[in-house]
């Protein structure tokens, strides 16, 4: 059975720093390409942040490039996404995603295979 459990949500200021985690499970990691999507009240679930099986190539949403940073190590099967200058528009549940498509890309929702159930970020101004 495949898990995804993201981790490291909360409430903190514009303009602070948070790292979410995602530990995977069921799997073999360094066989999907993983994501993290967002989705704020009353929207639509949005692509963050994809990377490679080889952490290689690792595509952003236009939003949050230079203030995101995804990483993920295949001995310890996590994924992070680190989030600097969070803004209050970044307030959303976090989900952390898995894909076994070969091509890298700012992923559609329907391009994943496995979703974790979310951690959710509060940013207030």
């Amino acid at each position: 059975q495949v898990q995804l459990v993201e981790s490291g949500g909360g409430l903190v200021q514009a303009g602070a720093s948070l790292r979410l985690s995602c530990a995977a499970s069921g799997l073999t990691f360094s066989r999907y390409a993983m994501g993290w999507f967002r989705q704020a009240p009353g929207k639509e679930r949005e692509f963050v942040a994809a990377i490679s099986r080889s952490g290689l190539t690792t595509p952003y949403a236009d939003s949050v490039k230079g203030r995101f940073t995804i990483s993920r190590d295949n001995t310890e099967n996590t994924v992070l996404l680190q989030m600097n200058g969070l803004k209050p528009e970044d307030t959303a549940v976090y989900y952390c995603a898995a894909s076994s498509s070969y091509i890298i890309q700012r992923f559609p929702v329907g391009a994943m295979n496995y979703w974790g159930k979310g951690t959710l970020v509060t940013v207030s101004s």
